[in-house]
């Protein structure tokens, strides 16, 4: 359900804002990304949950704790970033995500709030319409229960995406501090759902 509703809302957004994806940014990123959806998608099939759960709650959770303690610099990272922060999209395909490591690569990469917010939704855009055609395949979006969650969804899909605009006149820091929060509470959500 997260993987078709966070594909219409970028489908949505990028329909105002692609003429600022930054496509330089994106195409180290796709190859990787591709052998990530391949890989997530066959552990989804054979691993049990509850240890995938935990692993990225941890991660997620960690990444929090570091944005709130202000651990992270803000100098541009490398391109060699790209790498792992691609491999994501194994956590994608196994959670569907909206994905921290793309979210710590990009915030490191692009400094300009419109860029970052195209260049996010062209990714997820890109991501999960190759994550659609593995799941179709894998048979994974054919169950009528899911298919009307998702149908149900999709209003709040387009408000969110509507109201989405506020965004660009927010700050850098106070933007930072929403992740942070996002990730901490998602973090804890995670574990709690592994552990229970």
């Amino acid at each position: 359900m997260i993987l078709v509703t966070d594909v219409a809302a970028s489908l949505a957004l990028g329909t105002h804002t692609r003429k600022h994806v930054r496509w330089d940014e994106l195409r180290p990123l796709i190859p990787f990304s591709i052998l990530g959806v391949l890989a997530g998608t066959t552990l989804l099939v054979n691993l049990p949950e509850a240890p995938l759960l935990a692993t990225l709650g941890v991660f997620v959770l960690l990444f929090g704790v570091r944005s709130v303690l202000n651990l992270h610099g803000t100098q541009t990272v490398s391109r060699r970033w790209a790498l792992p922060a691609a491999y994501r999209c194994a956590i994608g395909a196994l959670f569907g995500t909206g994905g921290p490591p793309y979210v710590i690569y990009l915030n490191h990469r692009l400094h300009d709030k419109g860029e970052l917010r195209a260049t996010f939704s062209g990714l997820f855009l890109i991501e999960g319409g190759l994550r659609i055609v593995v799941f179709l395949v894998a048979g994974l979006l054919l169950h009528t229960e899911l298919q009307l969650t998702i149908l149900a969804a999709l209003p709040l899909v387009a408000l969110g995406s509507s109201s989405a605009t506020v965004c660009t006149s927010v700050s850098r820091r106070c933007r930072c501090n929403a992740l942070s929060d996002h990730a901490l509470v998602s973090g804890t959500s995670l574990l709690w759902r592994a552990w229970s």
